[in-house]
């Protein structure tokens, strides 16, 4: 298999974490070096990585803060603050499931070094065995929709697909305003010299009227307890059209979150200078204001099946 380097986008080597800057892609495959778990934190802020990145930097930070602090005599209190602060970074993204993790490790008195590795380990081969399962819902001459990026796992799917010997085909949503479709789904799965296609958020309905699309398949950043997502905003009227058109729609899912349903998600409102401006460029005219929600919510009932990823717990 060839693994997209948005697959596993960060590693911590020595005492820096190094950090696929997804921003510059597909222009640039360059690496941010976070000395210090300030920077790290800060490339969350900015999504300088995204959804399993942001996942992995979560527990390299740790990692980072016990390789500096390893002369303290007490480490805890260090370790309890860091999760306070990690927790309040992104609303949407639960990151107090891994934090929570972290500190039952810690207070169960488990090398938590080894316990964090270990973790990491897992979850790197249970996001293959996630896009071998999902690969089991294609079939030969499917052509599949997919929004936003799934870090590095459509490639996964599209190998697993031909492997065995099923021939398929992507088309893949711009997805506005990060164009992460564009610039990080379409390239990854260019570069595993898969067919893909890039058509535009507001095309969804016209391709699927022409019968371009014969299935879709979404990553989520949060799973409700009643099966309920969270994804990149344009998530959910994909959904509608699918049910429209009798599509199947499924989605590649994170273990299941605190939230009962997905009204108890928190939607994080992203600054409107995102929306309004691209790479330094304005988009829009002066004083105009944008209204930017990243996420919304896909109701359980929209939802042909759910690819859960097989780590237990909850988020």
């Amino acid at each position: 298999m060839k693994f997209s380097p948005l697959f596993w986008p960060v590693e911590l080597k020595g005492n820096t974490i190094h950090i696929l800057d997804e921003t510059l892609l597909p222009q640039k495959v360059k690496y941010i070096k976070a000395r210090n778990e300030k920077q790290a934190l800060r490339a969350i802020k900015e999504m300088k990585t995204r959804a399993v990145g942001q996942v992995i930097l979560v527990f390299c930070i740790f990692l980072l803060v016990l390789k500096k602090n390893r002369k303290k005599k007490d480490i805890k209190p260090v370790l309890f603050k860091l999760a306070d602060t990690i927790n309040t970074v992104r609303p949407t993204l639960s990151f107090k499931y891994l934090t929570d993790m972290v500190l039952g490790w810690l207070i169960a008195g488990a090398p938590l070094e080894k316990s964090i590795l270990g973790f990491l380990e897992v979850l790197k081969n249970k996001r293959i065995e996630q896009a071998e399962s999902a690969s089991a819902f294609l079939a030969d001459g499917d052509a599949i929709l997919t929004h936003c990026n799934i870090s590095g796992q459509m490639p996964l799917i599209g190998q697993f697909a031909r492997k065995q010997k099923k021939n398929v085909k992507f088309f893949v949503t711009e997805t506005r305003p990060y164009l992460q479709g564009s610039r990080l789904t379409a390239w990854e799965l260019q570069e595993t010299g898969l067919d893909v296609t890039i058509i535009s958020d507001n095309m969804v309905a016209e391709v699927m009227k022409e019968g371009k699309i014969s299935k879709v398949i979404v990553g989520a950043d949060n799973l409700a307890q009643n099966g309920d997502i969270a994804n990149k905003i344009g998530t959910y009227q994909i959904a509608i059209l699918a049910r429209h058109f009798n599509l199947p729609f499924y989605v590649l899912c994170p273990p299941q979150s605190a939230a009962k349903t997905g009204k108890d998600i928190a939607i994080e409102i992203r600054p409107d200078k995102e929306l309004l401006e691209y790479q330094g460029l304005k988009l829009a005219p002066k004083g105009v204001k944008g209204y930017y929600p990243a996420f919304d919510v896909t109701p359980d009932n929209l939802i042909t099946q759910h690819i859960y990823l097989e780590i237990g717990g909850k988020i």
